[in-house]
């Protein structure tokens, strides 16, 4: 059983070889268990199937984009535990503003920084509020 290893499960949704590579070569280091999809198609039937901890979605994909495979799961509620980090190359604050609306719980723009990769997964992994405001929920409190 791969449960009790303790390890996070992080779906790559992907279709760019080179990055994929550099995702699997930083995330294997960061000592996660990954898997990765090259496509948009049948994604939101393998997040179903395995039920990973955390998805790194890229926002461009063949056949079905990353807001739709976002929104779908987003719509399950057996799903409501897997969380989700867009990436795009296209960066811009009205992207950012539409991944976080349809569910998203993080953001981040290619090319990134490897620590802003880094500290952005662990945050999400750890259920941390995003830093800035923008998320459509508003503010929280914890307590």
């Amino acid at each position: 059983m791969t449960e009790d290893t303790g390890r996070k499960h992080i779906l790559v949704i992907e279709d760019e070889d080179n990055i994929a590579i550099a995702l699997d070569y930083l995330m294997t280091r960061e000592g996660y268990a990954l898997e990765r999809i090259a496509t948009g198609a049948g994604a939101v039937d393998l997040i179903r199937d395995t039920r990973p901890d955390l998805v790194l979605l890229d926002v461009m994909l063949p056949e079905v984009s990353g807001y739709e495979i976002c929104q779908n799961v987003r719509l399950d509620p057996a799903l409501a535990a897997v969380k989700i980090l867009m990436m795009t190359a296209r960066g811009s604050a009205m992207e950012r503003r539409k991944g976080l609306a349809m569910g998203a719980d993080g953001f981040i723009s290619k090319p990134f920084e490897l620590k802003e990769l880094r500290a952005e997964v662990r945050r999400i992994l750890a259920g941390e509020p995003a830093p800035q405001g923008e998320a459509a929920s508003g503010h929280t409190t914890h307590g």
